[in-house]
Parts: structure tokens; C-alpha cells; sequence
């Protein structure tokens, strides 16, 4: 088992940013893949930005250079910076822990932190 806990979330007016923080514990060490995920109102659960067990990092379309993802494996801890943050980044935002097995993945999640950009 992975327990997973965000922090770092709030408003922020548009141009602004934030960092997200992401506290893992229990079995990390069987953690193969993670991520950040978020989730609008209305709207599916879509990735922000994953970072692969080869080291891969990848981001949503709509991060267009504004967002980094980091991992901090000493500590056990995950980031995500976001600058020139947009309305439409407004969000619950989402740790996310990956193990990977022969036929099947287990995900893991935080709780979710809020994220709301409006001036």
C-alpha cells in the first residue's frame, strides 16, 4: 500500500503561480510510475504531467511550458511548479502513484488538493 498526500493548493490570480507538493509513504519502493492528474467540474480526469519508471517525463498538451513536474526520491517527495497559470487551470488536483505488474497496474491516489486562478 502507497498513502499519498497533497499540499500547496489555493487561488491565485491569472499570470500567477504555484507549487504542488506530494508526500508519499508506506511501499514506495514498489512505485514504478507518478504523477500529477486534475479533474474540473464537469470534466474527466485528465494527466497534467507523469514522470515514467525510465525517468520520462511527459505533460498534458495544455501545459505549453508553464508546468514542471520533479520528484525528490531522498524524500520521498513530488512537485509541480505552475507559472502563468490560466481560469482554465482551475481544478482538484491529483498525486498519483503507479505500480506496474505482469497483467495488471495499481494506481494510487491522494485526496486531491483545490486549485482555483481567478482575479
Amino acid at each position: 500500500q502507497v498513502q499519498l498526500v497533497e499540499s500547496g493548493g489555493g487561488q491565485v490570480q491569472p499570470g500567477g503561480s504555484l507549487r504542488l507538493s506530494c508526500a508519499a509513504s508506506g511501499s514506495i519502493f514498489s512505485i514504478n510510475a507518478v504523477g500529477w492528474y486534475r479533474q474540473a467540474p464537469g470534466k474527466q480526469r485528465e494527466l497534467v504531467a507523469g514522470i515514467s519508471s525510465g525517468g520520462t517525463i511527459n505533460y498534458g498538451d495544455f501545459v505549453k511550458g508553464r508546468f514542471t513536474i520533479s520528484r525528490e526520491n531522498a524524500k520521498n517527495m513530488m512537485y509541480l511548479q505552475m507559472n502563468n497559470m490560466e481560469p482554465e487551470d482551475t481544478a482538484v488536483y491529483y498525486c498519483n502513484a503507479r505500480e506496474d505488474y505482469a497483467t495488471y497496474q495499481q494506481d494510487y491516489w491522494g485526496q486531491g488538493t483545490q486549485v482555483t486562478v481567478s482575479s
